[in-house]
């Protein structure tokens, strides 16, 4: 194992650093490293136990998603809107198609052809960014959009894992299974959501100060090994529950410093996992099946090109914002991998399919850079042949997407009333789920406490009355939110007085969610006792009634519901104050060709000790400064006189090309230093001998003027061979004292000389 190990970190050290001096992705490194090292390259493998790399790997994986859950946020994509949702699913019907299609003429069957389809709608969140910073374009508005398309692939690639699973096991795709098995993750993720915001960011908030770094190591990669444990046990892949429980403390106060923690483990067992990857490549097969590979390549890029920029244009971005977006995603994401490499495992996909995939994502790796070069004179091309009616109907379908649209009372009260019954009711499914399986069990066996007081058959029947009434304490809060939730708020009473109409919808929406409620109540009555159906009805109103009138429980409600939200809010809360402007400021730019970029004075620009007036910023760039902030404190449109020093952050609003054009005036207005290569001179802690010659003796230390003259410190003497360490400044010199002073040698050398003349 050991020797394995050594084998596979070398070699990946080697090649992916090769890699970097070539301004390549490490990823691809690690690819290459998995196919030197590999059985294909050089005739056998170096490897010895090919069952432990495969563990490893598979370890790889789960910290891979579980970083990525950490970049992800439920709440973000939610806020996201409708922009990045059409573009992004714009591309995955769009690549999901064209996939399944592809594998159908080169004559694959149906599961070979609806696993290429899913690998090919996800790009490389890794590839992606790096490619944008690397072309220095993430100030760009596009940028952002793309990060967001990223998050919802990312999450659907999730989803997609699960399903593909399914049909796996199954060697078949059926529809009804399929909708099932959907139903039942959107159900899991919610439950896990709601019920690890609740506890976690509590947990983490109480002990926060006993939580060094390595015990938050700890404790986050248990948390993440839990999940998935839990996420096995519910049928689920293990790569879901690391996804979970990383996008779970996500939203934690502790999220960027767990991600700073878990980064190097993520880093090598992503690595072992990537060289497995390459271990798998046959490279006899990709010439063997050039022509699928060239095709498949060819469909990416251009499905890619076409789907994303139609996507982002129909989610209401401008044409060149479009453009950008749909040519930075053209490669194949590291799900891929995953994908094909289950799928293998699995035995449902053919061994052509995986080096095929594999290549593909080499190949429009190594060319997203150059691709996304092509955008602007895309853009200028279009431009020059687009009528002008064509792109003024392009403008006004982007203000109208943009514009705030007024949402009905109803509409609202609606939204809200489901969302809470939709989440309290999965809650509840799966509390009952675990009740029933594991404390049920555990109770209604203890009827013999009661041997010798009541009789056997009502000793059954007390325990039954406890497991309910333990079941209905648990569930109280959430029952009440089903039913009597929102009953109360304005909008009801506003839409009661409108009309008939209106009262009876009203009226229908609270008896569904009755109704709800009995079913709750109902389905426990029924799991533990054998009542008639009339019975189980009554009881379950009577149940619901005081549930809906008790106070307590209503207190109970909104305190789980105030904590939820605050644990919710906590890590946006604390970064308000490092966000450069307001949400609010920045989503009423989106409808404009403008955005927010921030900037950092450096210490040796020449903008430092200007004003605003004497900079001209507006004129000689175009961006507007609508915020500095200095030492904490923010100055919100700073007028003229207003001076910049370094360590500023200036905040500036404008298009892609005044913020490039800001950003390259900040870095050309620096100083640039005459005679770099000569030496500087450094405080060192010398010593000097106070002769019988010596103007010193008998002078006070501050006498002396020796801190003035020599620009040093005295920092002790030594007197008849004892130390007198940080003397007073009236202590007097006397003779063969010897000085300890700090400074520069040169200026103390001259000093000394001076002295002793």
């Amino acid at each position: 194992m050991i020797h394995d190990l050594c084998i596979i970190m070398l070699t990946a050290g080697i090649v992916s650093l090769l890699f970097k001096l070539l301004h390549q992705p490490v990823v691809l490194g690690y690819i290459v490293a998995g196919l030197i090292a590999g059985p294909y390259m050089c005739g056998q493998s170096w490897i010895n136990d090919s069952q432990s790399l495969e563990t490893w790997g598979e370890i790889g994986v789960l910290f891979l998603l579980f970083a990525m859950g950490l970049e992800f946020s439920f709440k973000k994509l939610l806020q996201m809107g409708s922009t990045v949702l059409i573009a992004a699913g714009t591309i995955i019907i769009g690549m999901m198609s064209v996939g399944f299609l592809t594998g159908r003429l080169l004559g694959w069957n149906e599961i070979n052809s609806l696993f290429l389809g899913g690998m090919l709608c996800m790009s490389s969140t890794t590839i992606v960014f790096k490619a944008i910073e690397d072309l220095n374009l993430s100030s760009h508005k596009f940028a952002k959009v793309v990060f967001g398309i990223l998050v919802v692939e990312d999450l659907f690639a999730v989803v997609l894992m699960v399903l593909l699973s399914s049909i796996a096991v199954e060697k078949k795709f059926q529809g009804g299974e399929m909708l099932f098995e959907i139903g039942k993750l959107i159900a899991y993720l919610i439950f896990w959501f709601v019920v690890g915001i609740a506890i976690i960011p509590t947990f983490l908030k109480k002990f926060r100060k006993h939580l060094n770094d390595e015990t938050l190591t700890i404790f986050a990669i248990g948390m993440c090994l839990g999940m998935v444990l839990l996420a096995v046990s519910a049928g689920f892949s293990s790569a879901l529950g690391a996804f979970v429980m990383g996008s779970v403390l996500a939203e934690t106060i502790e999220a960027e410093r767990i991600e700073h923690l878990v980064q190097p483990i993520k880093n090598v067992f992503g690595a072992i996992f990537f060289v497995s990857v390459g271990m798998m490549i046959n490279p006899s097969l990709i010439l063997t099946y050039w022509l699928p590979i060239l095709v498949i390549t060819l469909l990416v890029i251009a499905g890619q090109i076409t789907f994303g920029s139609l996507g982002t244009l129909l989610s209401g971005q401008s044409l060149r914002v479009s453009l950008q977006s749909g040519f930075s995603l053209v490669q194949i994401g590291e799900f891929a991998f995953i994908i094909a490499q289950f799928g293998q495992n699995a035995g449902v996909t053919d061994r052509k399919l995986y080096p095929i995939v594999v290549a593909v994502s080499v190949i429009t790796t190594f060319l997203t850079p150059y691709i996304m070069r092509l955008a602007e004179p895309t853009e200028q091309f279009l431009n020059s042949h687009l009528s002008e009616g064509t792109r003024l109907l392009l403008e006004n379908y982007a203000q109208r997407r943009a514009s705030v649209k007024a949402k009905s009372i109803w509409n609202q009260y609606l939204r809200k009333v489901a969302t809470t019954v939709i989440v309290s009711s999965i809650v509840c499914i799966f509390i009952y789920i675990l009740y029933f399986q594991y404390v049920t069990p555990f109770i209604l066996p203890r009827y013999t406490i009661f041997k010798g007081i009541l009789t056997t058959q009502f000793s059954h029947t007390v325990t039954k009355l406890i497991a309910l009434a333990l079941l209905m304490a648990i569930t109280s809060p959430f029952l009440y939110n089903i039913v009597a939730r929102h009953r109360m708020d304005n909008a009801v009473y506003e839409l009661w007085n409108k009309g008939r109409g209106e009262k009876a919808s009203i009226a229908g929406l609270f008896i569904c969610r009755i109704i709800i409620g009995i079913a709750f109540i109902s389905y426990a009555l029924y799991r533990l006792f054998t009542i008639t159906t009339g019975m189980v009805v009554g009881i379950s109103i009577i149940f619901l009634l005081i549930i809906t009138f008790s106070r307590r429980v209503r207190r109970q409600s909104r305190r789980l519901e105030n904590g939820f939200n605050s644990n919710l809010t906590a890590r946006e809360t604390s970064a308000e104050d490092k966000r450069p402007m307001g949400k609010h400021f920045v989503t009423r730019l989106l409808p404009y060709d403008l955005h927010i970029s921030d900037f950092t004075v450096p210490s040796d620009s020449t903008f430092s000790g200007k004003t605003l007036r004497e900079l001209n910023l507006r004129q000689k760039s175009g961006v507007s400064v609508v915020r500095i902030i200095r030492a904490g404190i923010h100055t919100n449109i700073p007028g003229g006189s207003k001076h910049i020093y370094p360590g500023d952050r200036i905040v500036v609003a404008g298009t892609d090309e005044q913020i490039d054009k800001f950003k390259k005036m900040l870095d050309s207005n620096r100083h640039i230093e005459e005679n770099p290569n000569t030496d500087r001179t450094h405080v060192t802690l010398e010593s000097m001998v106070i002769e019988s010659n010596s103007t010193l003796i008998g002078q006070t230390i501050q006498e002396s003027g020796i801190r003035e003259k020599a620009e040093c410190l005295v920092m002790g003497i030594e007197r008849n061979h004892e130390y007198i360490m940080n003397p007073e400044p009236t202590l007097t010199f006397e003779e063969n004292d010897i000085i300890l002073v700090a400074g520069e040698t040169a200026k103390l050398t001259e000093f000394l000389n001076n002295i002793n003349r």
